[in-house]
């Protein structure tokens, strides 16, 4: 397969124009033979911030510069994911779609990679992450997972979640002792740990973010997109590099713009689901609002019972 570096005159003005340090940006065309049709990735250049990490992999060290691959929402061109799943292996942090707001994700067991998301986006240390899950295997693994029923009449919740997911849903769930530790705690390697044993976990309905978790086949630690200065949600992706590509992100994938709608926060750790942000997905009968009070619902009333 030829490589081949084509200068694009006449180019609107746009991030790959603005943060190219070149005169000129590049696009590179990858040949394929006479029947396929030809591939093409646009990508931006920028000068490596100092808060941009060496890597132990010499093929991401010689990447100097931000990656921004733009990909049909509905998934068809997933194959351009490729680079961007090499990248996440080898410790990349990066800005993926998912069905709500744009999220800044990394490989779940790559330590050095959650601490740098951390620092990308200046993250407090009692600020918590979620995870990104490809199906209910990831979730039960890092999880304790949902209360499923005992047959006896026992509260049913995981009959009920299912119908919920892939959603705009963030449900908080106990960890287990597979989730790696800089997850369940807070702050770096230079800072005092505080436990944390609750985290919440998210299965996307966005064929773009599904392709992403299928090739890494483990979950994502993960963070909405949110300006720094206006704490406003970026949903342009343009925008997102243009702000957190001098941070040291690592690339972005651009599925189009988003809308201002974040995933419906659910807690699943007390005696009732209740929901702590009221987000896209729609408050189900057998969620509790956050205004209710315990003492005022019936759980007989509202959760679902086992068959």
């Amino acid at each position: 397969m030829a490589v081949e570096f084509k200068p694009l005159r006449g180019a609107p003005l746009s991030f790959r124009r603005s943060l190219n340090p070149c005169p000129c940006p590049c696009r590179i065309s990858f040949h394929s033979p006479s029947h396929i049709s030809p591939r093409f990735i646009t990508f931006a250049v920028v000068k490596r911030s100092p808060k941009r990490l060496k890597y132990s992999s010499p093929r991401f060290t010689k990447q100097d510069g931000l990656l921004y691959v733009e990909v049909d929402p509905s998934g068809a061109d997933s194959w351009k994911l490729d680079p961007i799943v090499d990248l996440l292996k080898e410790g990349a942090v990066g800005v993926i779609p998912t069905d709500t707001v744009y999220a800044i994700a990394c490989d779940l067991r790559n330590s050095s990679a959650i601490e740098r998301l951390r620092r990308i986006k200046d993250i407090e240390p009692s600020k918590p992450l979620s995870i990104l899950c490809h199906s209910f295997k990831d979730i039960d693994t890092y999880t304790t997972g949902f209360p499923r029923g005992n047959g006896q009449g026992l509260t049913n919740i995981f009959r009920a979640v299912k119908h919920c997911l892939p959603g705009p849903y963030t449900f908080i769930l106990t960890a287990s002792k597979e989730l790696p530790k800089q997850c369940i705690r807070y702050g770096t390697t230079a800072s005092k740990y505080a436990s944390r044993k609750n985290v919440g976990v998210r299965i996307p309905d966005d064929a773009v973010c599904q392709a992403i978790l299928e090739k890494m086949e483990a979950p994502l630690i993960s963070t909405s997109v949110k300006s720094p200065k206006e704490n406003e949600w970026i949903l342009d992706p343009v925008v997102i590099a243009d702000v957190y590509g001098p941070e040291g992100l690592d690339f972005v994938v651009a599925a189009g713009i988003r809308v201002a709608d974040p995933s419906t926060v659910v807690d699943m750790t007390g005696s009732l689901p209740r929901i702590i942000r009221q987000g896209k997905g729609p408050k189900q009968p057998w969620m509790v609002a956050e205004d209710e009070e315990d003492s005022s619902v019936n759980e007989d009333d509202i959760l679902p019972r086992a068959a």
